[in-house]
């Protein structure tokens, strides 16, 4: 069977949608180049958002000590090792992206975008840290290369959203993806599953209002919890306000997601991944995210569905 999307996978990939770009496969290059948040320097909060600990999350070769230009050298080199091909997207990943002045933002991305092997960019950033004019500085550049922007919501709760310290509400990140995708640029949206105080039909309720959004691609991610975090400590106070999933609950969880999402939406991931060393609980242990990803795969299809199966989209 082919599904709506073009494909027989009963999902729509992400690595589909890059195929259908560029016409071959391409490689996130992952980049910290040094930016914050206006969570942490006081401007809307201080300490970030309370699961946060960058370091769990960046590749070894990432360092906001290292030039950019040196990150994308280090991480073409590590690709190179594992995958055929030469076509990179430079990912500005840590922290928030777009948080600083449009002169500033230009001379950091200068080394990807003039890099002949780096062929677009994602700009991972928070909701409130765009304006018009950083939007008509992507929407200009996107004449030139691929561009996407990956906004962090976590949650359409406002009270979740207070609670883990993220300093903007669901509707500034709806109005965000809006302005966005009003202007012809590729949106993402990453979300978390476990944060304290939801639950799983709550998550499931809240397909509505993540299915209305223009977004292009989608990640989510379960909770885990990192270790000193301020999130570490609220779950050894609040034990019973947090939903932490097993592996095979958080399988049969996320094919419920799958098959209530707008199939316009590609998929980018289903789960996060973080070295054990780092992790307090919700530890999975050292199997892959592609063992993962056919676990997954093979739940669909052992139930006969798909992305989109039953939502309103479909």
């Amino acid at each position: 069977m082919t599904y709506p999307w073009g494909d027989s996978r009963r999902f729509n990939s992400y690595n589909r949608f890059l195929q259908q770009k560029f016409g071959t496969r391409v490689q996130k290059l992952t980049i910290d180049a040094g930016f914050t948040c206006p969570n942490r320097d006081g401007t809307v909060g201080t300490g970030g958002c309370t699961y946060c600990l960058n370091a769990a999350f960046n590749p070894s070769y990432c360092s906001p000590s290292k030039p950019v230009a040196q990150q994308l050298a280090e991480g073409m080199g590590f690709h190179r090792n594992r995958y055929q091909g030469d076509s990179y997207l430079a990912y500005f990943q840590a922290f928030s992206n777009t948080y600083a002045p449009l002169e500033k933002l230009k001379e950091i991305y200068r080394p990807a975008i003039e890099n002949p092997l780096v062929k677009g960019i994602v700009v991972g950033t928070r909701p409130d840290c765009v304006d018009d004019a950083k939007l008509d500085f992507f929407e200009e550049l996107q004449q030139r290369m691929f561009v996407s922007i990956e906004y962090g919501v976590e949650s359409c709760r406002e009270e979740t959203l207070r609670r883990i310290n993220r300093g903007h509400s669901f509707e500034c990140a709806a109005d965000a993806i809006r302005r966005t995708a009003a202007r012809g640029i590729p949106c993402a949206a990453h979300f978390i599953y476990g944060l304290p105080g939801e639950t799983p039909d709550l998550w499931l309720d809240d397909l509505e209002k993540i299915n209305a959004l223009p977004l292009s691609s989608i990640k989510f991610h379960q909770l885990q919890i990192i270790k000193n975090t301020a999130m570490q400590q609220d779950f050894e106070m609040n034990r019973a306000d947090f939903h932490l999933f097993t592996q095979d609950e958080y399988i049969q969880f996320i094919v419920q997601v799958v098959e209530r999402l707008n199939p316009a939406f590609a998929i980018e991931r289903f789960a996060g991944s973080v070295p054990p060393r780092f992790l307090f609980a919700s530890h999975w242990g050292l199997e892959r995210y592609d063992v993962i990803l056919h676990k997954i795969e093979e739940m669909m299809a052992a139930q006969d569905t798909y992305q989109g199966k039953k939502s309103e989209q479909n």
